[in-house]
């Protein structure tokens, strides 16, 4: 998986999966809890190609998929035409559904604890939370939303302080600049990502 490490892959899964161990405070929180008890729900009931539809579902609905994706392509962004982004856009929310519905096991007991809530001067709500696993050190998991006027959305998740979009610019830049600086050849390989 040449966009994103296993292991990152595997540990959002699992934090998604996991079933939040109290209520917690405020709207922010709130959508952490809702979009964990969504996948928990879906990955019982579902398979396949319904199971991918659902988490594009839950991707669209809980997360900033247009701010996350312009993040992600950074400066290349400026130098891709709507039509271009469009095509980025959609195929980034289909080739991540597709990957997530394929690592997402069974529930297995994992409980996420909603910590500390903030809010920085930028608008930005970080909720902090810890994964307790059946076995191993709980891992530390903080969710950045914004609310840019549909409530808050997710457009970041650090694991271990390692930021999702963060790593995904690097991935993406890398590729970019593998296929002599064009952003087209990563739009194509999504989309074959997507497909397949």
């Amino acid at each position: 998986m040449p966009f994103a490490s296993r292991r990152a892959v595997l540990c959002l899964a699992v934090a998604v999966l996991a079933m939040p161990a109290h209520a917690a405070d405020g709207p922010a929180a709130a959508v952490i809890e809702k979009a964990s008890a969504e996948v928990i729900a879906l990955i019982k009931a579902k398979t396949g190609r319904d199971r991918e539809a659902g988490i594009r579902t839950i991707l669209l609905t809980y997360f900033d998929m247009p701010f996350m994706g312009q993040s992600a392509l950074g400066t290349h962004w400026a130098a891709t035409a709507p039509a271009q982004r469009d095509r980025f856009l959609k195929a980034v929310v289909s080739a991540e559904a597709r990957a997530y519905s394929e690592r997402f096991g069974q529930y297995g007991g994992q409980t996420l604890t909603v910590g500390r809530v903030s809010t920085r001067s930028n608008g930005v709500t970080v909720v902090d939370s810890k994964l307790s696993q059946t076995n191993g050190q709980p891992i530390a998991i903080q969710w950045e939303l914004r609310d840019a006027g549909q409530g808050p959305r997710i457009t970041d998740v650090k694991i271990e302080g390692v930021s999702m979009v963060m790593t995904r610019r690097s991935d993406f830049n890398s590729y970019i600049q593998g296929h002599g600086g064009k952003v087209e050849p990563l739009i194509e390989e999504l989309e074959k990502r997507a497909a397949n």
